[in-house]
């Protein structure tokens, strides 16, 4: 099948395409025409016939297809899906239901509890953020099982540097979140002159010391009010009833 820019995909043999959600096709559809595109559908779809790989196929554009381009009010940067088993659903930091919510994320819970009073949820599915305008994406968007950034350098940190330009192209402000060394260095892709950058230490356990107290829930929502927006509702709904 030949690449069909119009449809959004791009075909990769017999283990599918990268299909890009409708709201982003006009400011990402020349990315996905170029070369390094094709060839990264085609490194993903021959590392799912090898290996597995996480998010599941489909699953690679979930942040860009659960938060439209026109609805995107604040980007938090993620680098590397989870790569152990059920985790990855392609939104950074997030995961489905009824999966233990890894460290990281139990360190924002912790620092949203602290910042705003707001305690812990029963699960770690950040839909909630994501349907208020909270893009969840991750540097790379695909791994290996098991293997942390067994897909660094394959292409994917292109793309989504033109997704975070995309963003930053937006006439209506955003507030950029970066956590950690590796996400400060997105800074130069973003008009500082037009949007809020929230940085701060990475929620790993690694650097958790340094990211307690630095309340970036309240910045963000200080950020939107000044920009005449609402803020984001950070409570996670509970899973459980009862």
């Amino acid at each position: 099948m030949t690449d069909t820019v119009e449809a959004g995909v791009v075909e990769a043999g017999e283990g599918g395409g990268l299909d890009l959600p409708e709201s982003w096709r006009e400011v990402l559809g020349e990315e996905a025409e170029k070369p390094y595109f094709a060839e990264l559908a085609a490194f993903v779809a021959a590392e799912r016939a090898e290996h597995q790989v996480f998010p599941p196929s489909g699953q690679e554009f979930a942040a860009l297809e659960a938060t439209p381009y026109e609805k995107v009010r604040v980007l938090v940067l993620g680098q590397d899906p989870y790569h152990d088993d059920g985790q990855a659903h392609g939104m950074s930091f997030s995961v489905l239901p009824g999966t233990k919510t890894p460290p990281s994320l139990r360190n924002i819970f912790k620092e949203l509890d602290a910042d705003l009073g707001i305690p812990a949820p029963d699960n770690g599915y950040l839909m909630h953020w994501a349907e208020q305008g909270v893009l969840l994406l991750n540097a790379v968007l695909t791994v290996r099982a098991h293997e942390a950034n067994s897909h660094k350098a394959k292409g994917w940190e292109k793309f989504t540097d033109a997704v975070i330009k995309a963003v930053s192209a937006r006439e209506e402000p955003v507030v950029f979140v970066l956590w950690g060394n590796y996400a400060k260095k997105k800074l130069p892709l973003i008009d500082t002159e037009k949007h809020v950058v929230v940085q701060g230490a990475h929620p790993s356990p690694l650097s958790a010391k340094l990211f307690f107290g630095s309340r970036p829930f309240s910045q963000i929502n200080e950020a939107l009010d000044g920009f005449g927006g609402e803020p984001i509702d950070w409570k996670v709904p509970d899973v459980k009833q009862g």
